[in-house]
């Protein structure tokens, strides 16, 4: 009977290791995507915050083009 709980207990030990294992590649590769994104170019950025104001005047919301600019900036950031 001891032997079969040795068994079960390694098994059990043996999926808990590969769980670990399988997150903290998925941490890594995670850092590496983020770490590969480039930075948004000052054109990308300018198309976008020139539809933001578009669709902020269409809609009647308030904001000014600084909030639009910091808008856009987040927007390709993610």
């Amino acid at each position: 009977m001891a032997g079969k709980k040795k068994a079960a207990s390694k098994k059990v030990a043996k999926k808990v290791t590969k769980k670990v294992a399988a997150k903290k590649f998925a941490k890594k590769a995670a850092k590496k995507k983020v770490a590969k994104k480039k930075a948004p170019t000052h054109e990308e950025i300018k198309i976008l915050a020139q539809a933001i104001y578009e669709d902020r005047c269409a809609h009647g919301k308030p904001g000014d083009q600084d909030s639009d600019w910091a808008e856009a900036e987040r927007q390709l950031m993610r």
